[in-house]
């Protein structure tokens, strides 16, 4: 996967191809933007902004959801939580925002293995559907397909309640098999994501994505398990590009430790690596 071409950031001014609501408070936007779609890596994110509004000023980090066999589009899937996606949620299509990207890292080299694990917990589902595909050897990059190196992707995924989860179809059409957790008993297994993970282990890397409370637990677990585990952090970020160092993570270092800018250095992390707080 490491040997796909990335390309130089570039910023757009996207159409809305499509924008509909996949959950409670949860919608799935479909952008126009060739060149960013024809190169963006699962794992990495694209900032998006409102044109012509200074409140809000800045824009906003969004993972990749899935981008178009033909690059011709990419989704984004979010939740409305504060003021920026409150607004976007009532963009139409028809209507541009301004977009940026490629940014960050992709996710990190898995050895090829049986079995993989994704965790997510809220909203973190979301980087994880393209890069189950990359994993199955069900997408394509400048029309080469991707080789298959997991037999079987997991996607355990929890939330508060039933009505918030989203994508499920989407990810078990993919092939991938999907268990889900919710804090309520609404949905799934009733509990936290990283207590259905203890009943239900599996084998081989696991790939996290949620809040950092239970990013944490996460990484204790592997480390009990001695599994290679690695973690896409949320972290809120101001510019995206690495200017205003706003959204570093602590890292280990063999001195002792250091900071790394989750938009330039991530927003992947081997969990080993980072030190929880």
């Amino acid at each position: 996967m490491n040997d796909v071409p990335t390309m130089t950031m570039v910023q757009r001014s996207a159409e809305v191809l499509e924008h509909i609501p996949i959950a409670e408070r949860t919608f799935r936007i479909r952008l126009a933007c060739p060149d960013l779609a024809a190169h963006i890596r699962p794992g990495q994110f694209v900032m998006l902004r409102l044109p012509g509004r200074t409140d809000p000023l800045l824009a906003r980090p969004f993972a990749l959801y899935e981008t178009a066999e033909d690059s011709s589009w990419l989704d984004i899937v979010y939740l409305v939580l504060g003021k920026m996606t409150g607004l976007l949620a009532q963009v139409q299509p028809g209507e541009k925002l301004e977009i940026w990207g490629p940014l960050g890292k992709p996710f990190l080299e898995v050895p090829s293995s049986e079995e993989i694990t994704f965790v997510a917990g809220g909203i973190g589902q979301t980087p994880f559907l393209s890069y189950a595909k990359e994993l199955l050897g069900k997408r394509s990059y400048g029309g080469v397909p991707t080789q298959q190196r997991v037999h079987n992707v997991r996607l355990l995924y929890g939330v508060r309640t039933a009505a918030l989860a989203a994508g499920v179809e989407d990810f078990r059409s993919a092939g991938v098999e999907v268990q889900l957790a919710s804090d309520d008993g609404s949905i799934g297994f009733r509990g936290f994501v990283t207590q259905l993970l203890k009943q239900n282990p599996g084998t081989g890397p696991i790939i996290g994505c949620g809040p950092e409370p239970m990013l944490h637990v996460l990484s204790d677990i592997a480390k009990e398990w001695n599994r290679l585990c690695h973690v896409s952090l949320e972290t809120p970020m101001a510019c995206g590009v690495g200017i205003c160092f706003s959204c570093v993570a602590k890292v280990c270092t063999s001195d002792g430790f250091d900071y790394k800018r989750v938009c330039v250095d991530g927003p992947v992390f081997d969990a080993a690596q980072l030190v929880w707080e």
